[in-house]
């Protein structure tokens, strides 16, 4: 029986996505995008461009007439999390281009067959770069870029660009280890509960570096984790919050795509750590902080480009450093004294005398994974599947 296509890749394909992405080099039109460079883990980065004015954005179609982008959505745009912040890149776009630009969206749109019809609907369409935002698009995408030569796609979380497909995304790990921090200095039970959508690479190694976080401001605390097996099922995702409460959890985290888990530390009065988007303002009482993502000005510079000619495909994974990634704002549960801590160590990351996964780091077991004075490979990170100590759970979804 074939498994369902998820969000983002399985461990197989992920460790062909680390190789090839770690082999990636720079692109030799400046325009069409960022050079790509590798950083100290092998990472591959593309340096971001300056954010261009709306005079800039709206010359860029050179008077032929708005081009036409389009967004593939996994889930509805209110989801609060992952299409959200997605969605609101999207918009950014069209703050920033004006009538130079013409965008739709899809959402709620299905991994698989349906995915496929979609995107060839947005082709027929007429658009000239589509956005497919889950990696469960990825067997559609790559069809039609084959079916599709003259269309520019981009795929979220992808694996391998092809010569009409770039692949982006970033250290979402480097804001989870931030938003840790917050959780560590807030809970007095010490256990925090996570509440998380599937056993894969991404999330396993989201949640080590959120566990490492938790860890450098509490050793005594431990974060147990409830799967949950979706990226958007508010049911599960409350009743995983739920249960976490009861088995003493005073501080909550989100890996996924709703607010649910936010709603069940509402109702019992306990921290919340959300993820995608920010979400201060719906929890005052609760929030912590989460880690988030910037999509828009990746999504301009794209859409500018295939507007100019100039677009080409490349990998991007970006970081705090580039603006990609980073925290949002702090709830009023977290202490000045934790904001300054976190907003140090936050500049380290920035600046490059921090790297989350340094050794000494050990396992479950107590097993050393990586020593001291070495850190992860990005391949490592990649294709992760083990748990560091201090995690409650089986990394394999059991």
């Amino acid at each position: 029986m074939r498994k369902p296509l998820t969000r983002r890749a399985p461990i197989a394909l992920l460790a062909v996505g680390a190789l090839l992405l770690s082999a990636c080099g720079d692109d030799d039109d400046d325009d069409a995008a960022a050079s790509a460079t590798a950083d100290d883990s092998g990472a591959a980065t593309t340096a971001p461009a300056a954010e261009p004015s709306a005079t800039e954005a709206e010359s860029a179609t050179g008077g032929g007439g708005p081009i036409k982008a389009a967004w593939v959505y996994v889930g509805p745009i209110n989801d609060g999390g992952w299409t959200t912040a997605h969605d609101n890149g999207r918009k950014y776009v069209e703050e920033q281009m004006g009538d130079a630009v013409e965008t739709t969206y899809k959402e709620n749109v299905p991994e698989g067959p349906e995915a496929a019809q979609v995107i060839d609907d947005l082709v027929a369409d007429g658009n000239d770069i589509i956005f497919a935002t889950s990696f469960g698009f990825g067997e559609a995408m790559q069809a039609a870029s084959a079916e599709y030569p003259d269309v520019a796609f981009e795929w979220a979380t992808g694996i391998a660009p092809t010569d009409n497909m770039g692949i982006y995304y970033g250290a979402g790990e480097q804001s989870n280890y931030l938003a840790g921090m917050s959780a560590g200095a807030a809970t007095e039970s010490n256990i925090i509960g996570f509440v998380a959508p599937f056993p894969i690479p991404e999330v396993i190694r989201h949640i080590n570096a959120y566990t490492l976080g938790v860890q450098a401001v509490n050793p005594d605390a431990t974060v147990k984790v409830v799967w949950v097996n979706s990226w958007f099922d508010p049911t599960n995702e409350r009743q995983a919050a739920d249960s976490l409460i009861t088995s003493g959890a005073d501080v909550i985290a989100s890996g996924g795509d709703s607010p649910a888990p936010g709603e069940a530390a509402k109702a019992a009065g306990v921290a919340w750590t959300g993820y995608d988007s920010d979400q201060s303002a719906n929890f005052p009482d609760e929030w912590l902080t989460a880690a988030v993502y910037n999509w828009g000005p990746y999504y301009l510079k794209q859409v500018q480009a295939a507007a100019a000619g100039t677009w080409a495909p490349a990998s991007y994974y970006g970081s705090i450093a580039d603006g990609f990634t980073d925290i949002a704002p702090f709830g009023a549960r977290v202490t000045q004294e934790t904001q300054d801590a976190i907003t140090a160590k936050r500049q380290e990351i920035v600046d490059g005398t921090f790297d989350i996964f340094a050794g000494p780091i050990t396992d479950q077991a107590g097993t050393v994974r990586v020593p001291e004075g070495s850190t992860m490979s990005f391949g490592d990170q990649m294709t992760v599947n083990w748990f560091v100590a201090g995690v409650d759970g089986d990394p394999t979804g059991g």
